[in-house]
């Protein structure tokens, strides 16, 4: 990971940290938060975030700036988007991306 996505990290946890439930998974070359089984968010190379928005949300996700859709291994990840680290780099903007994917993620069924 690069120093970029380990301060990501860092910010993510602190967010986080006082939430039951929510575990930091290494994944995707990273760190992902999962809350009760389920990804929340991911921190992708230099500092993007992986967003999990769910279907209903990715649209109106992507119309957002800084946003695409996530894409591995040549496939679109339908419900999740990326976030470029220049848009994240503001915490009200980065709080404001890690709420939204926390109440997706609560709507979940646990794992």
């Amino acid at each position: 990971m690069s120093e970029a996505s380990h301060t990501l990290a860092d910010r993510i946890r602190e967010h986080f940290a006082p939430l039951p439930g929510l575990a930091e998974k290494k994944m995707f070359g990273g760190s992902a938060f999962m809350l009760d089984g389920n990804m929340v968010v991911a921190v992708m190379k230099e500092g993007a975030l992986l967003a999990r928005v769910g279907k209903d949300g990715y649209d109106t996700a992507l119309a957002r700036p800084g946003c695409t859709p996530m894409t591995m291994g040549g496939k679109t990840m339908s419900g999740f988007v990326a976030v470029a680290a220049e848009v994240i780099e503001d915490d009200a903007a980065l709080i404001a991306w890690l709420n939204e994917c926390l109440a997706f993620a609560s709507s979940l069924p646990p794992k």
